[in-house]
């Protein structure tokens, strides 16, 4: 499964390695990601997300319920 973040999208971005004489060669920023489980009460069952650990900083603050159904809104998860 690829590297992405399932709440916010967020993948990997592509730029340069640059040297001290200016040399540019291709490199890959991956994303910080994590695997998490979250108990949803409204449907009483878990469920396991691979987050960016910013979506997890705003799970935190906001609360699962809530960020799950701005992604539903957003037409990110299901």
């Amino acid at each position: 499964m690829s590297r992405v973040c399932e709440i916010t999208g967020k993948r990997a971005m592509v730029g340069n390695n640059v040297s001290h004489a200016m040399n540019k060669t291709k490199r890959k920023f991956s994303v910080n990601l994590v695997k998490k489980r979250f108990y949803i009460a409204e449907e009483d069952r878990w469920v396991t997300l691979k987050l960016s650990t910013s979506a997890l900083k705003t799970i935190n603050k906001k609360g699962i319920t809530a960020v799950l159904k701005d992604a539903k809104a957003k037409g990110l998860v299901k």
